[in-house]
């Protein structure tokens, strides 16, 4: 049994539907129940799947497995092993603040725990997201009112629906392209209830988007789908929009910080908060990240190569 494998297996845990996580070709899936809906959608309606609900156990080989959350998105959970006293914790990827839509973080104490630090530097610091989203919603209404659409870039799966949350909805319409569409169709299967939002369709007319905020997945940026929304301004929620120059190389007008990853931080706040006395990291800041917890901390760890993205390809 292997935890998001990257090559085909008989038996894969999943820590959450991510691309760079939950991949297709494995003979079995085992996932958290909030993550039936939107796995079958994304890896075939045919996949051989269980699912558990969070602090379910199954067991193999002597190994008791359960899931935990992970507050990384709906349905993505932590993963963890115990053995004859010992215990181990994989985290998938997470964020350690209540984004008012995911099963909030929950820290589990355990020997041994593998750890994402995919913003594992000091110069991500997070705003509190009401913050955030305070300042996107004022964007938003300062388009509209200059007769302006809002377009914003955010990953189908997770950023997309918390995105749509929280946003103020009597500013004027609100929008979704179609895999956001059908990704939030699935978690309503799942039992996640989302605001409405209206599904792009291109034979709408132009006029019928105005003032309105369309949420998209970064793959439609400069693509002809954008081709009904003119006038209008652009904005990426990301916690890449920390960093300046990806804002200017991506010609967007605006970037919000808003990342599913925990920040610094939440990184070692989560970490000390499992106790554990072996930590290993996973994509992102792996090496500075692991030599400021041997050297700061106290705390054996040891960075890992894996196949996972800093964020999902779509």
């Amino acid at each position: 049994m292997f935890i998001d494998p990257w090559r085909p297996v008989a038996k894969a845990v999943i820590t959450h539907a991510h691309a760079d996580h939950a991949r297709r070709g494995m003979g079995q899936y085992l996932a958290h129940a909030q993550s039936k809906e939107v796995m079958r959608l994304r890896l075939g309606k045919d996949i051989q799947l269980q699912t558990l609900a969070y602090g379910e156990a199954v067991h193999a080989q002597g190994v008791r497995i359960s899931l935990h959350p992970a507050g990384h998105i709906p349905g993505s959970a932590q993963v963890r092993l115990e053995y004859q006293g010992k215990v181990a914790v994989v985290s998938g990827d997470y964020k350690v603040e209540d984004d008012g839509l995911s099963t909030p973080f929950e820290a589990v104490k355990c020997h041994e725990f593998v750890s994402e630090c995919t913003f594992g530097m000091p110069i991500y610091d997070w705003e509190p997201q009401a913050v955030v989203f305070q300042q996107i919603n004022d964007w938003w209404r300062a388009n509209a009112e200059q007769g302006l659409n809002s377009i914003i870039f955010a990953y189908s799966l997770g950023k997309a629906q918390r995105v749509l949350q929280h946003l103020q909805p009597e500013i004027g319409p609100v929008f979704v392209h179609g895999v956001i569409a059908n990704t939030n169709e699935a978690l309503a299967a799942d039992g996640l209830v989302l605001p409405e939002a209206i599904r792009v369709n291109q034979d709408l007319p132009k006029s019928t988007y105005k003032g309105a905020l369309i949420i998209a997945p970064p793959a439609v940026m400069n693509s002809p789908w954008m081709i009904k929304f003119p006038p209008y301004r652009t904005a990426s929620c990301s916690g890449w929009m920390n960093v300046r120059g990806i804002r200017k190389r991506s010609s967007l007008d605006r970037g919000f910080v808003l990342s599913d990853h925990a920040d610094w931080k939440g990184l070692i706040d989560a970490i000390k908060a499992t106790e554990a006395e072996k930590v290993y990291l996973t994509h992102g800041s792996t090496a500075s990240f692991g030599k400021f917890l041997q050297e700061e901390k106290g705390i054996d760890a040891v960075a890992l190569d894996t196949l996972f993205g800093e964020e999902e390809k779509e």
